[in-house]
């Protein structure tokens, strides 16, 4: 089993280029045919990830044992759409999707304060994708990501990606990213970062999820303690194969005891992410055990 996630998504660069490939000739439909083959190949031989899974709707979610083995092939089946729909998106296809957007006044609130703000989500829906809904924002949004990605597939993607209005901060471990997140912040920029992943070895702060304790990267909470700027926990849920909906929360600063501070800051998070995996609950995708002891 995979005790913890190693920062890498699953799939080829093969895999990436067949299914570019037809979504240039012949649209996203297609591609989603061809995905529920995929999509039952994993459900079949990911064993370690379906183990995962299926834990997280028998026992998170209390769902019977045929919901949650029903779950488990529907989960690797958005899974799928929400990187084809990622790739549409980012290499410049035309855009099928439609979008309603909870709390965007939030996000402006945050902008008009001028401070900057960090934008707080999970591995839950299609999050990348909020980015063309951002294109309207007057501010820059700045993704931080682990930099573990498999080279050819990186080169490939970037090979088909066309201009956003976004940009990629990596974590480095010289923690030279921490200088770009202060600069973007000082100009009134945005910051993304999920809070629901983290790779083995780094610092974790525990908070009782779903019933049960689990592990949280400390990086996201110590940045909202550490900067002081407003926070929104904000999340891109898919609704049907052609609309998602997306959620800000209204901003809070956490400027406080920072260690009383980060505490809350996980609950708040905690709360929000609960919210989401009970009401989309295959849209959340983590294929490790996110409850290990």
């Amino acid at each position: 089993m995979t005790q913890s996630w190693e920062g890498k998504s699953k799939g080829n660069t093969l895999g990436y280029r067949i299914f570019i490939g037809i979504l240039r000739f012949a649209g996203v439909a297609p591609a989603y045919f061809l995905l529920r083959f995929v999509s039952f190949y994993y459900f079949l031989c990911s064993r370690s990830s379906t183990k995962v899974i299926y834990g997280y709707f028998r026992k998170g979610l209390k769902f019977s044992k045929w919901k949650s083995i029903k779950g488990v092939y529907k989960n690797y089946y958005l899974f799928g759409q929400s990187l084809i729909d990622k790739i549409v998106v980012m290499s410049g296809l035309k855009v099928p999707f439609t979008f309603e957007f909870d709390g965007e006044h939030y996000l402006e609130e945050i902008i008009a304060g001028g401070k900057g703000g960090i934008l707080i989500s999970a591995h839950v829906g299609n999050y990348e994708i909020a980015g063309y809904y951002f294109k309207r924002l007057p501010v820059k949004v700045n993704i931080i990501m682990v930099d573990n990605e498999d080279a050819q597939i990186k080169q490939y993607l970037e090979s088909v990606m066309h201009d956003r209005k976004m940009n990629i901060i990596f974590i480095k471990e010289d923690l030279s990213h921490i200088y770009e997140i202060s600069n973007a912040l000082r100009n009134n920029e945005l910051i993304a970062i999920h809070a629901d992943r983290f790779v083995k070895g780094s610092k974790t702060i525990d908070g009782n999820f779903l019933g049960e304790d689990a592990h949280f990267p400390m990086g996201p909470f110590v940045l909202a303690t550490t900067f002081k700027v407003p926070v929104s926990y904000v999340f891109n849920l898919k609704e049907n194969p052609k609309h998602y909906h997306l959620y800000a929360t209204p901003p809070k600063a956490y400027t406080g005891d920072k260690k009383s501070m980060m505490a809350e800051a996980l609950d708040d998070y905690i709360k929000q992410l609960e919210s989401k995996v009970k009401q989309y609950p295959e849209q959340w995708f983590n294929y490790y055990n996110f409850w290990e002891k």
